[in-house]
């Protein structure tokens, strides 16, 4: 019996995804690619390759928009993901969810730790989960290990919002989307979440849709 052809080396995959231009595709739930977990980056793509792939995040993470990217998302299998927010919210919503701004960084291999035993929940959504949301209870405060693009060692305590996306984009690597995380109850198109869900806090889609809070 013949063996299964092997796949293109990583770097020549990535350099194809590049080629056309603009922001990459979003892959969306359903594709294996999603499910499979991640290698180590280990200099797999070199650093001028390295450079544009996280450019290419940036470009598409910006476009679609979202506050994160991480790189199964566009059908690439390494421990690398790219987050930034701007944070554009009113005040109220500032103080009850912990959303300041996160300036653009790049995870290489993260990974996180809770610290201590406080969680917070709120809505959440994702782009390779298009027009849903859900609520997701999480660690307040996480310690985010790993590295920078540039090989400079990550280790750091985050908290709010920032703690949030970061474990969002961490989990894509290992496979986990925030579904399996979920209050299976709340799930809400994006509108309903528009035009009901929209306080601060989940407290009261909680109350009307029968679910727990931490």
């Amino acid at each position: 019996m013949a063996s299964p052809r092997s796949r293109p080396p990583l770097a020549e995959r990535v350099e194809e995804l590049l080629s056309a231009g603009g922001p990459l595709p979003i892959v969306a739930a359903g594709d294996p690619v999603l499910r499979a977990g991640t290698v180590r980056y280990d200099g797999q793509l070199g650093p001028a390759l390295l450079a544009r792939f996280v450019e290419a995040l940036r470009v598409s993470m910006r476009a679609a928009p979202g506050v994160g990217l991480a790189a199964p998302q566009v059908g690439v299998e390494l421990r690398i993901a790219v987050v930034e927010d701007p944070a554009p919210v009113p005040e109220e919503v500032r103080a009850a969810r912990g959303r300041v701004p996160l300036p653009f960084r790049v995870l290489v291999n993260p990974s996180y730790e809770p610290v201590g035993t406080a969680r917070a929940a709120f809505f959440e959504g994702c782009l390779s989960v298009p027009g849903w949301q859900a609520v997701v209870a999480r660690p307040a405060e996480v310690r985010l290990t790993g590295a920078d693009e540039h090989g400079r060692p990550l280790d750091e305590v985050v908290t709010g919002w920032p703690a949030r996306i970061v474990q969002h984009e961490t989990d894509h690597l290992d496979g986990t989307l925030y579904l399996d995380r979920a209050e299976t109850r709340s799930l809400s198109s994006q509108d309903a979440v528009a035009e009901r869900w929209a306080q601060p806090t989940p407290e009261r889609a909680a109350r009307e849709l029968g679910f727990d809070l931490p």
